[in-house]
């Protein structure tokens, strides 16, 4: 029997649910690791919570309340602001200047890209302790080199403040993340064709005419890709901070992700955790579309 005869002796409700089926596995598994637990957390944040996370009854805003009640509250707000803005500003820029140098044809460009994408292959977590171990005071590898240099004497306290750790911390999320925006643009770079270059340069245009009006407006959606990702990733980052601090002193260098976990896992405030989740969901949902809608509306204008 032919493939024609075959899909004509399927019945008409059979062929409109085909293509469902085919999708059916997708679903069941966003539901059940996506959708659900989305739900679940929303569903605790409005209720009072056992410290085993068993939910006993309806809370209202009682949660979100006692979070914003909390003195911590506003500091770990404004450190996931700050956090989040300066990685995704700095490794955005960053990482736009290297795919340009990237971009460039020059002897060993397989190898600078490979020795480019190493932080990005490797787990934040060996970042982070990385990170820890080269500022250290004691042992650390930065005042070891230093030393050797001739550059210092006696090892210097790279962190002797909260303020101080946090900005290594800063520093470390920036390097583990221009590796993605240098990739993503750069793979918008490539598609560019080489004729446009071609005809700016016989109408005597500079490398910075080329730059802001060519390159710039023809990687606009893969920059916008990697902003809003970044802005996720970033603002939801866990490993970096956790290993290098903890968010200690005192709060002192958490952020939300981190700040919900010790109150879920330290203290067994679930309740409270999953407001603090809800709130961060919410402030991501707003950047998010208010970045995507004002880039949007710049392409159309």
């Amino acid at each position: 029997m032919s493939k024609k005869t075959s899909a004509a002796n399927k019945s008409p409700l059979l062929r409109r649910a085909e293509p469902y089926l085919w999708i059916a596995p997708s679903i069941i598994l966003m539901t059940i690791f996506i959708i659900i637990p989305i739900f679940t957390v929303f569903r605790m944040a409005f209720s009072e919570v056992s410290k085993t996370g068993r939910i006993r009854g309806f809370a209202g805003f009682a949660n979100f309340l006692n979070v914003m009640d909390n003195p911590e509250f506003s500091k770990v707000l404004s450190n996931t602001v700050v956090w989040t803005i300066l990685v995704v500003v700095l490794s955005t820029v960053l990482g736009f200047i290297l795919a340009l140098l990237l971009n460039n044809k020059f002897k060993g460009r397989k190898i600078a890209r490979a020795i480019v994408v190493f932080p990005w292959a490797t787990t934040l977590v060996i970042q982070a302790s990385a990170w820890k171990f080269i500022i250290n005071k004691d042992y650390g590898a930065l005042n070891a080199l230093l030393k050797t240099m001739g550059l210092i004497q006696t090892n210097i306290d790279w962190t002797p403040t909260p303020e101080a750790f946090f900005a290594w911390e800063i520093a470390c999320g920036i390097f583990v993340t221009i590796p993605f925006v240098c990739f993503t643009v750069l793979s918008g770079l490539q598609s560019i064709d080489d004729s446009y270059y071609e005809a700016a340069t016989v109408d005597g245009a500079g490398y910075f005419q080329k730059l802001f009006n060519i390159t710039l407006p023809l990687v606009k959606n893969s920059l916008t890709v990697a902003t809003v990702l970044n802005i996720i990733y970033v603002f939801n980052s866990f490993p970096i901070v956790w290993t290098m601090t903890k968010g200690d002193p005192a709060y002192q260098t958490d952020t939300l992700v981190t700040y919900l976990y010790k109150l879920a896992f330290y203290n067994g405030k679930q309740g409270e955790a999953a407001a603090v989740s809800v709130i961060g969901f919410t402030i991501l949902l707003i950047c998010a579309s208010v970045y995507m809608v004002s880039t949007l509306k710049k392409g159309d204008e």
